[in-house]
């Protein structure tokens, strides 16, 4: 059965994130809210999590999954960045976008895209999901919560709860965070590909 939190939006209690950072760092796979959607995270390194929300989402080799990270330092580690989207990336971070970006050596080879090398990154706009990153001191390991054959993401953590209790380890619930996912964008090819429009207003990058 998965542990349920209980978190303040704002002000997120912080024995409880110390709890939820020790499970992930036990191989845990948990809930928790970001600044467009509940989302998967484990560790970075952690195959049977990755292999469980391949599992919960159905997803195939070719998904892009996202390192959540807590600043623009911590994200640098991970992919390689030219000046242009540099500035482009900083000027729209924290924020509801994913960046799909060429990855660094520090990423494990199984979160690379097999044929590009890339991987997605971004940096939340969300107390909760700061709190957790800060407690962890590095990247988590995330995937829209968004379940097969479902148009929408759920919004309700006590459905969460009830929907994912044998497959995940814990749910961390600030309220409701939304429907809308990342707005992902490419800039893997050196030229922007808006691969989909999300909660991230795009006209900044057009």
């Amino acid at each position: 059965m998965a542990k349920y939190f209980d978190v303040h939006p704002e002000n997120p209690q912080r024995r409880t994130i110390s709890s939820v950072a020790d499970s992930i760092r036990s191989g845990g796979l948990v809930v928790y809210p970001t600044d467009s959607c509940f989302a998967l995270g484990c560790q970075l390194g952690s195959r049977d999590g990755i292999g469980r929300i391949r599992s919960i989402r159905d997803l195939d080799d070719r998904h892009h999954f996202t390192l959540v990270c807590q600043n623009f330092a911590q994200l640098g580690q991970f992919v390689q960045i030219d000046n242009d989207v540099f500035r482009a990336i900083k000027a729209a971070t924290p924020g509801s976008y994913t960046f799909i970006l060429p990855a660094t050596r520090e990423v494990p080879r199984q979160l690379l895209h097999p044929k590009k090398k890339t991987v997605g990154v971004r940096i939340p706009d969300h107390a909760v999901a700061q709190a957790l990153l800060a407690e962890l001191g590095e990247p988590l390991l995330s995937s829209t919560l968004l379940l097969p054959d479902e148009d929408e993401p759920m919004t309700q953590g006590w459905e969460i709860k009830e929907r994912l209790d044998h497959v995940v380890d814990a749910v961390v619930d600030s309220g409701d965070c939304g429907t809308e996912p990342t707005t992902v964008l490419d800039f893997s090819s050196g030229e922007l590909e808006i691969v989909r429009r999300g909660a991230g207003d795009t006209a900044r990058f057009e």
